[in-house]
């Protein structure tokens, strides 16, 4: 009976060897997305004042481990016996994307009343500030839920024809390293100017190493965020048009000579833009039927 238990023991211990193995492999393979991930979500994350940003940030790391809970199972469930329903989902939650993206393009080009950059407390009054919050939150958990379902169908790709427990392992660690990975560094990236005044303050003459990292993470926290955003944006068209050209057949001989990163950038601007524009139809048809009732 020792030895038996002891073999138990080996066999567990091989298990998660080859887990553990398998989640760094399929941890770079998840590499892009991830990176992709960081750049949308912590464009989501910003915005608000010093005091809420990590209270909100928190919201949305929830609301992140809360999709994943919701997506693992039934990811198994469908690629065990509806793997065509995986593809779908995964084709039409790259239409959302796009969309977005093709959204904060043309709100750029052609500016509209919209809420402010920054939830600014003297400027709403408290019960306006907590549903802007609330919108941002939401916002930022369905994309995050979007992204996460690419993120999960990629690393379970990986681990396909294997015993289910080994696929639940792996898939899972990955997506852990991806929710905290992600959120750590947003929350990393919102808190800049504050570790920054901290630098400063610690030292009285105005001089010195500290003082010059401190200024000038106070310095970069706008240009950083301005920046998420631009690249939020491109992120969201990329992810976009990656999934179509990787799961629609009918685009594969389309622009072969094409660089991929260019090809999933056309793709995903032209789907869209088509999807904005539908969108955008339906929205002047409600609006209509509202003013005639």
């Amino acid at each position: 009976m020792a030895s038996g238990f002891f073999a138990l023991l080996d066999d567990i211990a091989a298990l998660m060897d080859d887990v553990v193995v398998m989640s760094k492999i399929t941890t770079k393979k998840t590499a892009g997305i991830l990176g992709d991930d960081l750049a949308v979500n912590a464009e989501k994350a910003t915005g608000f004042v010093s005091t809420r940003e990590l209270p909100v940030l928190w919201a949305i790391t929830k609301g992140s481990f809360l999709n994943k809970l919701i997506i693992l199972p039934v990811a198994f469930l469908l690629s065990s016996f509806l793997p065509w329903a995986v593809t779908l989902v995964l084709i039409l939650g790259g239409v959302y994307l796009a969309y977005e993206g093709v959204e904060k393009i043309v709100s750029f080009f052609v500016p509209h009343k919209h809420e402010p950059t920054v939830i600014k407390k003297h400027d709403l009054s408290e019960g306006d500030v907590i549903q802007l919050e609330k919108k941002k939150i939401k916002s930022a958990i369905v994309t995050d839920f979007i992204l996460s379902i690419e993120i999960i169908i990629i690393a379970l790709g990986t681990v396909l024809g294997k015993p289910i427990l080994f696929q639940i392992l792996v898939v899972s660690i990955v997506s852990i390293i991806a929710t905290v990975g992600v959120y750590g560094i947003v929350a990393l990236i919102v808190r800049m100017d504050d570790l920054g005044f901290r630098l400063i303050k610690t030292r009285k003459e105005e001089k010195g190493l500290v003082v010059k990292i401190g200024r000038f993470l106070v310095f970069a926290l706008p240009w950083v965020i301005k920046s998420l955003s631009v690249i939020g944006t491109i992120a969201l068209i990329l992810v976009a048009g990656g999934i179509f050209t990787h799961n629609l057949e009918i685009l594969h001989p389309i622009l072969e000579s094409v660089p991929a990163m260019l090809k999933d950038s056309i793709f995903g601007l032209a789907i869209g833009f088509a999807a904005f524009v539908v969108v955008e139809f339906f929205k002047s048809i409600y609006k209509s039927f509202i003013k005639l009732r």
